[in-house]
């Protein structure tokens, strides 16, 4: 034996180490995100041995990387250690010290939970990086969490596994991890394509899952993140209007693809960037190396065009500090210049991190020198810069780029926008989200027209919180039983737009911790756990898993089981062309209605499809919210017996007769209960077209 260990310790000595770099662990954490630190916290509070280890420098992700104007949707949903999060940035902002560059009376309570709501466990949800990074070690000293940084994961040979389970993980470095369960806190998904787990990189298309929201949306124009916001149309051509004169930097010439089919395009990164206009503490800009004036050609046309809400997102923090984020048709968001970010290699990384970083950096530049500026803008700009207190290793620039969408897993579960939506029930809820479903731009093209269009962002409401499935968070059985994933998840492109949110991650991280405790503590798959011990500790631990308040803060639809007969809301008709959603009128059915934005050009067609119980004569009736700038003579077809067809003209500026929401458009005979459809259509109408429900009842 002793001989043994004696030559142990010379193939160590001549690099040969035998196992010397093997640590066992209950849990590893692969990637030290908001998710990871909180993933890490729940292990040791279980009891579990946990390391987290990953490529990072600075814990927190996002979270410490200048995102401190938090998304969060509804708070109310937010608990467990998530809630401890933000509990612990109040605790830090009620220290008098932490407010070295403003009065705390000046900044005001400005982002914090109230006294009623939180009792003793305040709340503060926007915050300095600097601050948040400090609470993320603090978890670490105070729970003696193990943490190995700037460790990468050997993406070729690094994972090892046997009998469907990773076994362990070695880094470049040859630092090999032995666990029990593993968990990806990646923004990136690393173990999992290393695991050899189906992924998905790219949008959906409609046919997947059969969602409204994904895949390509030309045509659909949400936010202020679009060329509808300047006054006048923009060229993209070198020359302005002489496409044989080439294309300005930063605009694609490819087609952008059809609406609603999948491409392998991912939304825009950018950094979140924290800025100052507190003289005491600002670095003024300066030329970043590689700066090219002709990369922001096009928006110097945006200026001319009229735009001027340049600082719509300087969105302010404690200490005159802000959290800049993306606004307007060219603003910090890199278009276009990151889709083979997901699975490129680390240095192709690298290279992406760098151009977005000279983007961003050159586009501030840009604007404190050049002429095309307007006066008024350039003078503002100049009075910002870098805080000298932030990011101090690494020029004061944010270390994380924002990835707002890389790999997803493709695994037990795939969260849709149909569960997002409400319109189908989710199964084991490990924790709830609520923001709007977000997706920045994807692309930016050249439109039919000549001009120049952004495509890809959405904004679309989830009609208050929604459940996550424990499902989405593990993969396929046969690929790997003891890999748990709570970044990364199984959701479709739109869906991940709500899911992605840093509050959300944190939840998730706890749930996966929890799940890997009872997975290691009962020797079984995590895709066997028993949901509903699994959900009584999570809910011990207060974790949110359901949520009974309203759907909607502002008001409530009428309820659609409340109606007789057979109803088809706006929500599961069929629809081309590019209808909107809406709740703004003051009583709709559901969740909200569509209209066609009063286009009138026949493209919007909406196709209600009704599954009656039997034949028989029923009365057919149409919902829509009036007003007095709806169309006064809007075409509704009915399909009926042997493929008869009636129209009927519908004034959508009267009040509906029935129940308050729709309006008979007659008797019909069904001899096909199968056959029942109701078509409404824009051609050549002289207003809004608005559709909520359509109504079939026998007679």
């Amino acid at each position: 034996m002793k001989l043994l260990r004696l030559m142990a310790v010379g193939l160590f000595v001549f690099g040969f180490s035998l196992h010397a770099a093997e640590k066992e662990y209950d849990v590893v954490v692969y990637g030290g995100t908001s998710a990871g630190v909180i993933a890490a916290v729940q292990a040791k509070k279980e009891g579990k041995t946990v390391v987290v280890v990953g490529s990072d420098k600075h814990l927190g992700g996002l979270s410490s990387g200048g995102l401190g104007w938090t998304d969060t949707g509804n708070k109310t949903v937010i608990g467990g250690l998530a809630r401890d999060f933000y509990h612990r940035i109040w605790k830090e902002y009620n220290k008098d010290e932490t407010w070295e560059f403003q009065d705390r009376s000046e900044y005001g309570g400005k982002g914090q939970g109230t006294a009623a709501i939180d009792g003793e466990n305040r709340t503060m949800w926007i915050f300095e990086p600097s601050v948040a990074e400090k609470v993320f070690e603090d978890y670490v000293k105070d729970f003696d969490l193990e943490v190995l940084r700037d460790e990468w994961l050997d993406r070729k040979d690094g994972v090892k596994m046997e009998n469907g389970k990773i076994v362990s993980i070695t880094m470049l470095s040859g630092k090999t991890f032995v666990g029990k369960i593993f968990i990806d806190a990646t923004y990136e998904g690393d173990l999992v394509a290393t695991a050899g787990v189906d992924y998905h990189v790219g949008r959906e298309g409609k046919e997947v899952y059969g969602e409204e929201w994904n895949g390509v949306q030309t045509s659909v124009l949400h936010h202020r993140h679009h060329f509808g916001a300047v006054k006048e149309p923009v060229s993209p051509y070198v020359v302005p209007g002489d496409p044989k004169s080439g294309v300005l930097p930063r605009i694609s010439a490819e087609d952008p693809g059809e609406r609603h089919s999948g491409d392998n395009r991912v939304q825009a990164y950018c950094f979140r960037m924290c800025l100052t206009n507190h003289p005491e503490n600002r670095i003024p800009f300066s030329e970043p190396k590689g700066y090219d004036a002709s990369q922001y050609e096009l928006m110097g046309r945006i200026y001319e065009a009229g735009w001027r809400d340049t600082f719509g997102k300087f969105d302010v923090i404690p200490n005159h500090k802000t959290d800049t984020n993306n606004h307007g048709p060219m603003s910090t968001d890199n278009i276009g210049f990151n889709y083979d970010y997901p699975d490129a290699s680390y240095e192709r990384r690298k290279e992406i991190i760098a151009e977005h970083e000279t983007y961003q950096k050159g586009w501030l530049w840009w604007h404190c020198t050049d002429p095309r500026v307007p006066n008024e803008i350039q003078e503002k700009m100049k009075t910002w810069g870098l805080p000298k207190d932030e990011f101090v290793d690494n020029e004061n620039w944010s270390h994380q780029l924002y990835i707002r969408e890389a790999r997803r897993m493709v695994g037990d579960f795939v969260m849709t926008e149909h569960e997002l939506r409400k319109m189908k029930p989710t199964p084991d809820s490990v924790g709830m989200g609520s923001y709007t479903i977000d997706s920045h731009n994807v692309q930016r093209y050249i439109k039919p027209d000549g001009f120049v269009q952004n495509e890809g962002d959405i904004g679309v409401s989830t009609r208050g919180p929604y459940e996550i499935a424990y499902g989405s968070l593990v993969p396929k059985k046969e690929q790997c039983q003891n890999l748990i994933v709570p970044v990364c998840v199984s959701s479709s492109h739109i869906a991940f737009g709500s899911i992605r949110m840093e509050p959300v991650f944190m939840i998730l991280g706890q749930s996966a911790a929890t799940a890997a405790s009872i997975a290691i503590d009962e020797g079984i798959p995590v895709q066997d756990i028993d949901y509903k011990k699994l959900k009584a500790r999570l809910l011990k631990d207060g974790q949110i898993l359901e949520y009974d308040g309203p759907a909607n803060e502002k008001r409530v639809g009428v309820d659609l089981k409340s109606l007789k007969g057979v109803v088809v809301d706006d929500d599961f008709a069929n629809f081309k062309g590019p209808w909107k959603p809406s709740s703004s009128a003051k009583s709709y059915l559901g969740f909200g209605y569509r209209h066609d934005d009063n286009l009138a050009d026949g493209k919007c067609i909406a196709t209600f499809q009704g599954q009656l119980p039997k034949a028989g004569k029923y009365e057919v009736r149409f919902a829509y919210t009036p007003n007095s700038n709806r169309a006064t003579n809007v075409p509704v077809t009915v399909i009926h017996g042997d493929g008869e067809s009636t129209v009927v003209t519908v004034n959508e500026k009267n009040e509906p007769t029935i129940d308050g929401a729709f309006v008979s458009l007659g008797e019909f005979q069904f001899d096909d209960p199968k056959a029942a459809t109701v078509t409404i259509s824009n051609e050549g109408t002289d207003g809004y077209v608005v559709i909520d429900a359509v109504q079939w009842l026998k007679k």
